[in-house]
């Protein structure tokens, strides 16, 4: 049960450390001028009998390197919503015209986002550490009893 706790908490500790990494990484991407070019709603129903689902449709132009490129991305991992009134919410932030500043991956151009993620993760990251700590002290406590008894 031990070695379960430590590798499950393990796991879901590296799972937090790479989200957080990947926000923290288009902190360090160029901050290029960009204009909206498209902020529109779209809904679908993912399934047929499921809800709909709305999701911000943002297209920006920016230029990188002499080049022009369309970005779509606000944040880096962008979904679904099932709340329409949050979606016009983001969209009301950028409407179309808006001279604003996208972050651009100097590696891959086409890469850009509006919007750093947020590194919540880090924040959260103590929690699967105590079953990696509860884990390991179980393993110590059946390892010291089967001294005292062998």
């Amino acid at each position: 049960m031990g070695l379960f706790l430590v590798l499950a908490g393990m796991l879901f500790t590296w799972v937090l450390w790479r989200a957080y990494q990947r926000a923290e990484e288009t902190r360090s991407w160029v901050e290029t001028p960009c204009t909206i070019v498209q902020s529109s709603l779209h809904s679908e129903r993912p399934t047929p009998g499921s809800n709909l689902s709305y999701r911000p449709e943002i297209r920006y132009a920016y230029e990188f390197n002499g080049r022009t490129f369309i970005g779509r991305n606000i944040k880096r991992v962008d979904g679904r919503s099932a709340h329409e009134e949050r979606v016009r919410s983001t969209l009301a932030q950028y409407p179309a015209g808006l001279q604003t500043v996208c972050h651009v991956n100097p590696q891959s151009p086409c890469e850009a986002v509006l919007l750093h993620g947020t590194r919540a993760a880090l924040y959260s990251i103590w929690f699967p550490l105590l079953f990696v700590a509860g884990g390991f002290g179980m393993i110590w406590n059946a390892l010291r009893a089967g001294k005292r008894h062998g």
